[in-house]
């Protein structure tokens, strides 16, 4: 039996979770600027269920995405789940096309947590994570409306989104945080400090953004010339480094395209040699990042 190309990037352990290290972000299977139904609802399915095909164990969402849009087609294309870990998010707002109000309201983060559990259609959310701390309310406050849910049983693990050391060090005194979710890639790596962190304390570091958007794969762009060198595409160059960054990484690069998904997750069977992980590392403030949600 052939062993399915993520499987080639190893795994780590959420919780009491072990998945392999290259999992799936659900944003991008929506409609445009992250609202309404996808273009073509067909393919969506069909990504979702040949991430799994490929090995993908971890499927990243949030109630914001779409809204509601990509939690509802996880649960078409893939409930019961079987060993797939579901992520989602919550404590976003969507008033229209990328605009993400943020919500800490306690008993909207309750709501949250109802409503994805109807959508996916589980008992339990397999990691809810608290998509923007919101600073018109105590950190303590938003944390132990969902901690109360994870005690009654609805949520298995908790994980925060877009923090900093100290932040994720509060929360911890608050509740068991599993994991961080941060803007991090090759050019972007203002969250070095918290993946450090992370990888020392055992903590999963999902870095959202991990392409920057096409931008490091884009024709003309800073890993066009490398990439000829290596008979690889400039995105699963950009993915592997992350890979190899830290032990603890978990890269959820999205498409809404099966061959980009193809594309994507044979960045797991990517070998870097010391040159070229010495050139990816160069790269640092190579090109103007956007600063789109996660």
């Amino acid at each position: 039996m052939t062993t399915p190309p993520a499987h080639a990037a190893g795994t780590l352990t959420i919780g009491d979770r072990t998945v392999h290290r290259l999992g799936f972000g659900a944003m991008r299977i929506t409609g445009p600027g992250i609202w309404g139904p996808p273009r073509d609802h067909d393919q969506a399915i069909a990504v979702l269920r040949r991430a799994v095909e490929l090995g993908v164990d971890f499927i990243d969402t949030a109630d914001s995405y779409g809204p509601f849009i990509s939690e509802d087609l996880i649960a078409e294309a893939l409930h019961p789940y079987d060993h797939v870990m579901i992520a989602t998010k919550g404590g976003l707002l969507r008033t229209g096309p990328n605009a993400w109000p943020v919500l800490g309201e306690p008993d909207y983060l309750r709501q949250c947590v109802e409503m994805s559990l109807r959508r996916l259609g589980v008992e339990r959310i397999d990691l809810w994570q608290l998509h923007r701390i919101d600073a018109n309310y105590p950190l303590e406050d938003q944390l132990s409306a969902v901690a109360e849910l994870q005690q009654q049983g609805k949520i298995a693990h908790l994980g925060l989104s877009q923090v900093s050391v100290e932040q994720l060090q509060a929360a911890q005194r608050i509740a068991p945080i599993v994991s961080v979710q941060n803007l991090y890639n090759l050019v972007d790596r203002s969250s070095e400090e918290l993946l450090d962190h992370c990888t020392e304390h055992g903590i999963a570091f999902i870095p959202w953004f991990p392409v920057a958007t096409g931008q490091l794969a884009a024709p003309g762009g800073p890993l066009e010339e490398l990439a000829a060198s290596t008979g690889h595409t400039p995105a699963q160059l950009a993915l592997a480094w992350l890979l190899h960054r830290s032990p603890m990484m978990l890269p959820i690069p999205g498409t809404g395209s099966v061959d980009h998904l193809e594309e994507n997750v044979a960045a797991a069977q990517v070998d870097l040699d010391g040159e070229t992980i010495a050139a990816l590392s160069a790269l640092a403030g190579s090109i103007p990042t956007q600063q789109p949600r996660a």
